[in-house]
């Protein structure tokens, strides 16, 4: 026993813990958490309500359908600017 003062420090910090675990820990009820637990069954209500009202829903593949192709489309929006910038340049 070359330090004795680790030693003593050690048996202290031993004998603390072994206190602390005897010791019985006071589960008093939080009012914060009855608050929180109501607030979790009514956004829990909300989800369900949500997914409903969504499921009614046109989703957005069944809207509007999807170009025939990519070119198809460039071309067509191309054509549209260029008649948009003749008819501002008659102006």
């Amino acid at each position: 026993m070359k330090r004795p003062l680790a030693w003593l420090l050690g048996a202290f910090a031993v004998l603390g813990f072994l206190r602390r675990r005897r010791e019985p820990v006071a589960t008093a009820a939080d009012p914060r958490a009855d608050e929180l637990r109501r607030k979790l069954d009514e956004s829990r209500s909300l989800v369900e309500e949500r997914e409903e009202f969504e499921g009614a829903e046109l989703t957005v593949d069944r809207a509007e359908p999807a170009p025939e192709d990519p070119e198809s489309r460039r071309r067509a929006v191309h054509d549209s600017a260029r008649s948009t910038a003749e008819q501002m340049r008659r102006r």
